[in-house]
């Protein structure tokens, strides 16, 4: 049975298709607590916070540690939480900018896509899809990695390796996101109860962390580091400040390991078409969701790093009073406690401590077991979050058909119309990325893809507002356009300083994407702000054009094309376009009998089809030359009017009717009396094809009735700029009396070379003065040169 969502038009937001049948079973259907705030919070709880932030603040400061495979870093305990607040800014603003956009109107299936698609179009949203989608299906890779670690750690403590530690996680890792496909395949409501259940997990386990730090140290502790809080501050004080070791040792190589932890906000909005009331459950479960996940990262970083130093060795014996010690100085903090880790520190061997250890949380907590669990629970239910987001999204950019060949993708099956073909995909891309099985060469590669979305979030809201576009109108107002635009920018830049080569694979990626959207021109109409901004702009434009006086240096011919419906008389049409084209205005007018405005859009797309840039406007009256004069007064906008009129040449003047003829005829007088240029376009065969309504014939001669003599060089001179007519001589031809033909062609030629228009082949037709003779000059059958004819008056002007 096909779904309604199937049955929706492209346009999908603006025409929604009501079923007449109640469905038998209705879709699942989530609030904001358990569809949103726990999904976020189980995302941005990752793999980052167990197995890496205590590395973090060995290498930056007693805020963050995380041990890296290649080397490890310190990040002072001030660096590491400049890191989290700095992450917890970017994520802050962009979640007020979420709230703001999914408020502002009916939000359905496609998460951020569905957003931004809806905001800035279809152009940048169609880029944004394919990378956030992308950015999902590795994030997959990424927690199942660290789960895969752990894992593999445990293997490596019990003497169980399967083959060698990376084939090892290799293994675990497929076999895990194998058994998370199966999760998301029985469906949103197993999903979620599985989530459920991860989050008490991670919530015991952190009960069970912090319950440890305030347990007195026993020697076995204090051998790997631990001493508990002591009463004293000499382990915050030491951890306060950076020490940099390893290929990473770099704030900026810190910050691109930490922050893909900061990247689980949009899980919530990600399947919003899952949501029961996705404008009140976005705004309030992600903030509170980044509000809570902060508080966690600074009180972990905090705590762990004002009771554990840097580097141990383990051993029990390792004490100042132990006979080991020779004397001499003792290096390290562990001296202060009684303890001599001297060699080890100074050799950089050291097995324990910030530093060194992956599993210190698990050494710190009261029950090492319930830590383990927490990182299970805490990559599993990431790596799961980031399985039902990716297919999602991209199901709903196949659903637009944006893009050619990923049509296959956007069939739904079941009741909540599961993406089964883009879990299929989604997997395969995990599973390649799971093979690399190097958790810190996996994070940094995500990074900028969910800074790119979250700079163009952030650049939609304050885009959406700052074009003051009537529908933007959310009902969240706790945003700020310029909080939104900084929040772009600072994405942007820490894109550049995190990986630039990488900030620039994203970025060329969106070009393309954009450049092919834009090309392709799809038939949706969403109503973007890129639209709202685009009329403030022409408006503006407009508006600033009436201050501007005429000038002869950007003297341009806007064109009144009197075609009556363009595709009755095409050649006519195509022959304006070749000179006006991004150079200037055409308008094609229409004098119709009846109200054709049922029509415009079909003319509209017909020039579209030819690639013809004009407007078209028509008039309903029974007088062809009364409408022919409204148009040329009421057509135009400000500056943006026509003062030139295009007409074809009448070729049955000698046998239409009188009154036809004095209606043709005044129409050029009407011209003249409104000071409007008046060209006229001859054809052998004639310019009306509305019996075949087809394409025909080539140029002939372009007479030009007593206008500027500008005008009627500079129309020739437009033509030859274009590629199809770049190799056609200009002959220009003077009207003058024989008696003075030289001094006027010398005077024309000369104003030809002022003009510096090319043109070198004067012509002077004294015969054009004589009376009509009754045979023609050319023969019927004698094709015409390919030359453009300029035909001048004798009655110019210098």
């Amino acid at each position: 049975m096909q779904s309604s969502h199937d049955s929706s038009t492209k346009d999908g937001e603006d025409k929604d298709v009501e079923a007449d049948e109640e469905p038998e079973t209705e879709p699942v259907r989530f609030g904001w607590v358990t569809g949103v705030m726990i999904r976020c919070m189980l995302n941005i709880w990752g793999v980052i916070l167990y197995l890496r932030l205590p590395w973090i603040t060995y290498n930056m400061g007693h805020l963050v540690m995380l041990p890296l495979t290649r080397g490890f870093l310190f990040l002072s305990s001030g660096l590491t939480w400049l890191i989290i607040i700095m992450s917890s800014i970017v994520t802050s603003i962009t979640g007020l900018s979420i709230s703001a956009i999914s408020t502002n109107g009916k939000v359905k299936a496609g998460g951020t896509y569905f957003l931004i698609s809806r905001s800035l179009g279809p152009e940048l949203g169609g880029s944004i899809g394919l990378l956030f989608s992308f950015a999902n299906a590795v994030a997959v890779a990424m927690h199942v990695v660290g789960f895969s670690e752990t894992v593999k750690d445990l293997l490596v403590e019990t003497d169980s390796i399967m083959s060698d530690p990376v084939n090892d996680i290799r293994i675990v890792g497929v076999i895990t996101v194998t058994g998370l496909m199966g999760i998301a395949l029985a469906g949103m409501e197993w999903e979620a109860k599985a989530q459920v259940v991860f989050f008490f997990v991670i919530m015991v386990s952190f009960v069970n962390y912090f319950v440890g730090t305030l347990i007195p140290a026993s020697p076995e502790r204090m051998a790997k580091g631990y001493f508990s809080y002591r009463g004293k501050s000499d382990i915050f004080l030491e951890n306060i400040g950076p020490e940099w070791r390893g290929e990473t040792g770099s704030f900026f190589g810190m910050f691109s390991i930490f922050f893909p932890s900061a990247t689980g906000i949009l899980a919530g909005a990600n399947i919003s078409g899952d949501l029961k009331d996705p404008a009140v459950a976005i705004p309030q479960g992600t903030l509170m969701a980044i509000f809570l996940t902060t508080l966690t990262y600074l009180a972990i970083a905090a705590t762990i790093g004002s009771c554990v130093i840097r580097d141990a060795t383990g051993s029990i014996n390792d004490t100042l009073g132990a006979g080991n010690f020779t004397g001499g100085e003792c290096a390290g903090l562990g001296c202060n406690y009684g303890w001599n880790f001297t060699e080890c520190t100074l050799a950089g061997t050291c097995e324990y401590g910030l530093a060194n250890d992956y599993q210190t949380m698990s050494m710190v907590s009261a029950f090492s077991p319930l830590i383990t669990a927490g990182i299970f629970a805490a990559t599993l239910s990431s790596a799961l979050a980031c399985l039902v987001s990716a297919p999602k999204v991209f199901q709903c950019l196949c659903q637009d058909n944006l893009y050619p060949l990923i049509g296959f993708f956007a069939k739904g099956y079941g009741k909540n119309q599961e993406p089964l073909r883009a879990y299929a995909l989604t997997f395969i891309l995990a599973v390649a990325f799971i093979l690399i099985a190097e958790l810190n060469t996996i994070a940094p590669i995500i990074s900028n893809f969910f800074l790119c979305s979250y700079a163009l979030i952030n650049f939609s809201c304050f885009h959406a507002t700052i074009t003051k576009s009537p529908g933007w109108r959310p009902s969240f107002r706790y945003f700020s356009k310029w909080t939104a635009l900084f929040g772009a920018i600072i994405s942007v830049v820490i894109m550049f300083l995190l990986n630039w080569w990488s900030a620039l694979i994203v970025v060329g990626i969106i070009f393309v994407s954009l450049a092919y959207v834009t090309y392709k021109k799809p038939e949706v109409n969403w109503g973007s702000s890129v639209q709202a901004g685009s009329y403030q702009m022409a408006l503006s434009h407009a508006m600033s054009l009436s201050d501007v006086e005429d000038h002869v240096k950007n003297f341009r011919p806007q064109c009144l094309v009197l075609s009556g419906p363009p595709n009755f008389r095409p050649a006519l049409v195509d022959f304006v376009a070749a000179f006006t084209k991004t150079v200037s205005l055409m308008i094609c007018g229409n004098v119709a009998e009846v109200s054709v405005y049922l029509q415009t859009g079909e003319q509209l797309r017909w020039l579209n089809a030819r690639k013809i840039r004009s407007f078209y406007n028509f008039i309903t009256t029974g007088n062809l030359r009364a409408g022919a004069t409204s148009l040329m007064q009421v057509s135009g906008l400000g500056r943006l009017k026509p003062n030139t009129v295009v007409l074809g040449y009448k070729h049955n003047w000698q046998t239409d009717s009188p009154q036809n003829m004095e209606n043709y005829v005044g129409i050029i007088h009407d011209c003249f009396d409104l000071s409007v240029g008046v060209c006229v376009l001859r054809m052998r065969d004639g310019l009306d094809v509305s019996r075949t309504v087809k394409a025909q014939g080539d140029l002939a001669h372009l007479f030009s009735l007593p206008v500027p003599t500008g005008l009627t060089l500079l129309i020739p001179y437009l033509l030859t700029r274009r590629k199809r007519w770049s190799r056609c001589r200009v002959r220009v031809f003077l009207s003058s009396q024989i008696a003075n033909a030289e001094e006027h062609r010398e005077e024309i030629q000369s104003l030809l070379n002022k003009f510096r228009l090319g043109f070198n082949e004067v012509v002077v037709l004294p015969e054009i003065m004589w009376r009509p003779e009754e045979t023609r000059s050319v023969p019927v059958d004698k094709p015409y040169p390919l030359v453009l004819h300029t035909f001048l008056q004798k009655q110019f002007h210098g």
